[in-house]
């Protein structure tokens, strides 16, 4: 039996105004090449970096997120190595004191979570003999956090950065939007038959959740085929290929002597005082874990459903706001008319839940008519489609047209009776049991009413005057 033993190190890409070290415009999405660059990010001779602020603030408050210690001081290093997007031929990045030490997420420990630049992005001629460099994401504040070896599986790890992009979201720190770039998984991965752990692989630059997983399961078989075959692992860093869905080796992995660490002479080392520190934990928000746990207790929802709506929080925030505008409507019912119907008016429309045309306060009005069975269900869902379209309250439609349900018994019994008068047969049949019947005098009354009928009051109503 093999043991798997998995530590991540994961990169994201702040959201700031500028770059690290200089004053460049951070815009991972520019897309005409080299334009967001100065002598700064390109390396010249003689030019001197300066902190981000804000980008420091950031990680910081990912360390008060995850429970870190704060290093104070922290310093800068450089990391050498060669590698054509790397313009100065090092990188300045954090060593041995990093910003956060410690802490955890989903049971599994940190390492550390430090602060660097970004490299520039290489781009290869459709002749497969040019390359191209672009600058424009040379120097972006990037954010690495390195995990102990705590993940046993495959479903681990994606659930850890599945965690992480929420939290990082959460704190509005970054983007993390995997597809774009701006969140990498790097999973270091070895097999042993012992408690002592093998020689690790790692997998360089995973961009999607699925490739996280995938790529996992795949390196941990293929070590474990190799073993048995009688085979070494070589410790070197593999790509993964999602077409073949395979790893392939990319070259030797290196140590951390190999970089040659020195601490950055440009820059001076970092002390966060007690009152920044203090700001920074007031503006974290309640975190993804803990508005699960407070949804499934203050609303009654499931698990999975308080997973749905923490997964997003202004959709949380829109589900929140809608229950504190409701009068009788149940939290469950207010869940349901969110994800199901109002998302899908929002999501073929290409918007956000924060753009939605529908406030919550009117939702909320909606869907109180449909709970106390002024609205059926098919007319609040139409209600619903003319709010969307015409921006207008459930009142205001309300006002220019009576939609709402009948549930007055005089009113129906008059119905009914007609019903009954007109159609004997159906009566008759009814009366020597055929059950399919009823549901013919019912939709009958309903197609008089104008679908304004409450269904289970009139099947009530007709029973008690069919079996007299």
């Amino acid at each position: 039996m093999y043991k798997t033993t998995i530590g991540l190190e994961i990169h994201a890409e702040l959201k700031t105004e500028s770059k690290m070290f200089c004053s460049c415009k951070n815009d991972p999405d520019e897309k005409t090449p080299n334009l967001n660059i100065c002598p700064i990010c390109l390396a010249h001779p003689g030019v001197l970096p300066t902190i981000n602020k804000k980008a420091v603030e950031s990680i910081v408050k990912v360390g008060l997120a995850l429970n870190g210690k704060i290093g104070n001081p922290s310093k800068f290093d450089r990391k050498n190595y060669f590698y054509p997007d790397l313009p100065k031929g090092y990188q300045i990045s954090q060593y041995d004191e990093p910003f956060v030490v410690g802490g955890s997420l989903n049971g599994v420990k940190l390492t550390r979570i430090h602060l660097e630049e970004d490299t520039a992005r290489l781009q290869h001629g459709a002749d497969g003999k040019s390359s191209y460099v672009d600058y424009n994401r040379a120097g972006l504040p990037l954010m690495e956090l390195v995990t102990d070896p705590d993940i046993k599986s495959a479903d681990e790890a994606y659930d850890f950065a599945k965690e992480l992009q929420l939290i990082l979201r959460y704190l509005g720190v970054s983007d993390a939007d995997m597809e774009k770039g701006q969140m990498r998984v790097e999973p270091n991965i070895s097999v042993s038959k012992t408690d002592k752990l093998g020689d690790k692989v790692e997998l360089k630059n995973i961009n999607s959740f699925s490739a996280v997983k995938n790529a996992i399961a795949y390196e941990v078989d293929r070590q474990i085929n190799a073993l048995e075959a009688g085979e070494k692992i070589k410790q070197e860093t593999r790509g993964w290929d999602d077409v073949k869905m395979e790893t392939f080796s990319q070259r030797t992995k290196e140590n951390a002597h190999d970089y040659r660490y020195l601490p950055e002479p440009d820059l001076p080392p970092v002390e966060i005082s007690a009152d920044i520190l203090e700001s920074l934990k007031i503006e974290i928000p309640e975190l993804p874990a803990e508005k699960r746990r407070r949804f499934v207790a203050e609303y009654g929802l499931n698990e999975s459903q308080a997973s749905i709506l923490a997964a997003d929080r202004y959709l949380a925030a829109y589900f929140e706001e809608a229950n504190s505008e409701k009068e009788k409507a149940t939290p469950q019912l207010i869940f349901n008319y969110i994800t199901s119907d109002l998302l899908s008016l929002v999501n073929s429309a290409g918007l956000g839940i924060t753009e939605s045309k529908i406030s919550p306060a009117h939702l909320a009005s909606l869907v109180d008519l449909a709970e106390s069975g002024t609205l059926n269900s098919r007319k609040a869902k139409d209600l619903l489609k003319r709010m969307w379209d015409t921006g207008l309250s459930t009142e205001e439609i309300l006002s220019q047209e009576d939609i709402t349900q009948i549930g007055d018994e005089g009113v129906l019994m008059e119905t009914i009776l007609r019903i009954i008068d007109d159609n004997p047969k159906a009566v008759e049949d009814y009366k020597k049991g055929k059950e399919v019947s009823l549901k013919f005098l019912i939709g009958k009354a309903m197609a008089e009413l104008k679908g304004r009928g409450n269904p289970e009051l009139l099947k009530k109503l007709f029973l008690e005057h069919l079996t007299k």
